[in-house]
This record gives structure tokens, sequence and C-alpha cells, in this order.
């Protein structure tokens, strides 16, 4: 059984891959688009922000899914 707790714990952080690729995309992106309108930075860096931030709170979810896997199940 503290094998399967591990599993499920290791499967739930892997939500961070996700956030870190899904943030390094918007980051590029939005470089490019920078880069290409640099009168729209402040708009685009805004959105970013926020893109940023919804992607890293996933992240979060899924720690806070893996402590209480490792918590609750113990």
């Amino acid at each position: 059984m503290s094998t399967l707790i591990a599993i499920g714990a290791g499967i739930a952080v892997l939500t961070a891959i996700g956030a870190g690729i899904g943030i390094g995309i918007a980051t590029a992106k939005a470089t490019e688009a920078i880069a290409r309108q640099p009168e729209a930075e402040g708009k685009i860096n805004k959105t970013l922000i926020l893109g940023c931030a919804l992607a890293e709170a996933t992240a979060i979810y899924g720690f806070v899914i893996a402590l209480l896997i490792i918590l609750i199940l113990k």
C-alpha cells in the first residue's frame, strides 16, 4: 500500500511538468510578440503574468493533492 501511495503522489506532482512547459511556451510567445510590436509591451506583459499565474496554480494544485495523498492515506 505504501508503494501505491508514493506512486500516486509522484503522478500528482507531475502536473509541475505541464505547468513548466506551459509557462515556457507562453514566455517564448510573449517575447516574440514584444519583438514584433514593442508598443504593446504593457498589454502583453499583463496577459503573460495572468497566464503564468494560472499555469502555476495547476502545479500548486498537484502539489497539494500529492501532500493530501501522502498525509491522509498514510
